[in-house]
């Protein structure tokens, strides 16, 4: 081997020992940039209040959970579990519903198909606002104002919408000919569905559901107009801890960082799952 060859693989051995700890350097220092605003959350909601407003912070205090004790003791353990069932209901109803008609909609060869493809997508780019007001009188008209099934209607309209979306990406990756053989095989049209469609976007699956769970427990426009005190839901719940006479920062942290909890325990069971899924649709779709 020349001298030259031996001084370029050195020169390369010299930059990759300094580029690699500036790249995990970097990494650390984003990971710590996006995560400072939960940590800080979660930490604010073990302090008690006197050291909430020190200035400069305290970071090392005795640990207190009389905010969460505060949270469960009153409304918000059923606004807590109030959002839990809309959530998981919206989330089920929208996958029952919506994964069938984005397959539909992927395998038929229907005259318009991209129009109507284009049509529930933009329906789901309209703005809340627009379909407050008629949604309000509505329900004020089949007293639905401030009860669960209410709010899981309005969440599924614009719910269906993404999953038929977002599930006709996956579908559209699956090759025909594997249906065609089960077809062939003597499986029917709902069998080769369920035993061949359905395991084959299992990733497509998980993702959509992460993300119509995600949007359902997180609405606060919707649940603030649509519902008063039976039907009230977290997110909603926490704002009452914003009172005339000042606001509670314990008890707001601690209820934001339970709010984040379920979607983050859900997220990290179907980790793969989602991260699968959601670079499947990027590529293929």
């Amino acid at each position: 081997m020349s001298s030259s060859a031996v001084a370029k693989q050195s020169s390369k051995a010299r930059r990759r020992a300094w580029t690699r700890p500036l790249g995990y350097a970097a990494v650390i220092l984003l990971i710590i940039v996006v995560m400072f605003p939960f940590l800080w959350l979660l930490i604010m909601s073990f302090k008690p209040d006197e050291l909430i407003a020190a200035w400069p912070p305290v970071l090392f205090f005795q640990p207190t959970l009389e905010h969460y004790a505060a949270l469960f003791g009153g409304q918000y353990q059923r606004s807590f579990t109030n959002s839990t069932i809309v959530g998981v209901t919206t989330t089920v109803l929208s996958l029952l519903f919506g994964v069938p008609a984005s397959y539909t909609l992927s395998r038929s060869r229907i005259r318009g198909q991209g129009p109507i493809a284009l049509w529930i997508l933009a329906t789901r780019m309209a703005p809340p606002i627009a379909f407050t007001i008629p949604f309000f009188l509505v329900y004020q008209r089949l007293d639905w104002l401030d009860t669960l099934h209410g709010l899981v209607i309005v969440y599924l309209t614009f719910n269906l919408s993404l999953v038929i979306w977002m599930m006709r990406t996956f579908f559209d990756s699956i090759p025909r000919v594997l249906e065609e053989a089960a077809l062939i095989d003597g499986a029917s049209v709902w069998g080769t569905f369920l035993r061949v469609i359905l395991p084959l976007s299992a990733p497509g699956l998980a993702a959509t559901a992460i993300f119509t769970f995600l949007f359902s427990w997180n609405d606060f426009f919707y649940a603030l107009i649509l519902t008063r005190t039976k039907s009230m839901t977290a997110p909603v719940a926490v704002v009452n801890f914003m009172t005339y006479e000042g606001w509670e920062w314990g008890n707001i942290a601690a209820g934001g960082t339970m709010v984040m909890l379920p979607v983050v325990i859900f997220s990290l069971l179907v980790r793969n799952y989602l991260v699968r899924g959601l670079t499947a649709g990027a590529v293929k779709g």
